[in-house]
């Protein structure tokens, strides 16, 4: 049986970094994808919750249902949680600046790390953060050594690599490879990635983003495997004898979701998950 989850040896080093650090810090910022809010959630923050406050940042924002966002912001909130919506491609950072100031006590900035899975935007985030131009700093006394710290604009943080969660069930693992934060080749491959995105759009009404972008034509009879290869000949997948390249078509289907080029969706909404 292949491997169900990618976990590197650098993601374990860092969670154990973190566990040190954690008491140490004003606060911890979780970064998650807008566009899954819930399935993107750090595997860190239930543990590091109990000892230090932990806000969310939702980004790509430009990618998700607007919609969808302010009702996830709505359920932060109502639960007590400080979050963001943000579009990394062009930050602002201000109001999440004044908002971090009330953590840190008035004779330093504030400290704190950025987490997240990989490929959420975390360095993104940091960098319009800290600011470009903030320098990267080394051991700060009275703090755990053996992470990369930076500051800038009253603020010092530190950041993380993006860790998942090696005990999440093949249905995560899934819709983290749809958002690009997990690889399809270690939990099945693009085709079995792709069918499974064919079959969660069809079934939640947003398969007409894909229509609209490449006019596939997939009858409400018709089986996930045959719209994968419809979809392959409009893209023109094909190799000597005419037949249909199905892993390259999933391929560039699963990239073009991951990337947003078929346009704006959020795949769960507060209290599905």
């Amino acid at each position: 049986m292949g491997r169900t989850v990618w976990y590197p040896g650098h993601m374990a080093k860092g969670k154990r970094k973190l566990s040190e650090l954690a008491g140490k810090l004003d606060i911890i910022i979780e970064v998650r994808d807008a566009r899954a809010p819930a399935q993107t959630s750090s595997p860190l923050v239930g543990e590091l919750s109990s000892v230090c406050p932990v806000a969310v940042a939702l980004s790509k924002r430009d990618l998700a249902d607007e919609r969808a966002t302010a009702k996830w912001l709505a359920h932060f909130a109502a639960s007590g949680v400080k979050a963001w919506a943000l579009d990394l491609l062009k930050p602002r950072m201000d109001q999440v600046r004044r908002d971090l100031a009330v953590f840190g006590p008035a004779h330093r900035e504030v400290r704190l790390a950025v987490v997240g899975i990989p490929n959420v935007g975390k360095s993104m985030f940091l960098n319009a953060l800290v600011g470009k131009s903030s320098a990267q700093v080394g051991g700060i006394p009275g703090i755990t050594r053996g992470v990369s710290w930076y500051r800038g604009k009253g603020i010092l943080a530190v950041d993380s690599p993006g860790i998942l969660d090696p005990k999440a069930d093949d249905a995560v693992q899934r819709c983290l490879a749809w958002l690009g934060s997990s690889k399809a080749e270690v939990i099945g491959g693009y085709e079995n990635v792709a069918l499974d995105l064919i079959a969660v759009l069809r079934r939640k009404s947003l398969w007409g983003m894909v229509e609209a972008k490449w006019s596939v034509g997939a009858p409400a009879e018709t089986s996930d495997e045959d719209v994968l290869e419809a979809l392959g000949r409009r893209l023109g997948c094909l190799v000597s004898g005419g037949a249909v390249d199905l892993s390259n078509a999933a391929r560039r289907f699963v990239e073009a979701f991951s990337t947003g080029r078929l346009g704006r969706v959020t795949l769960e909404f507060p209290g599905e998950i």
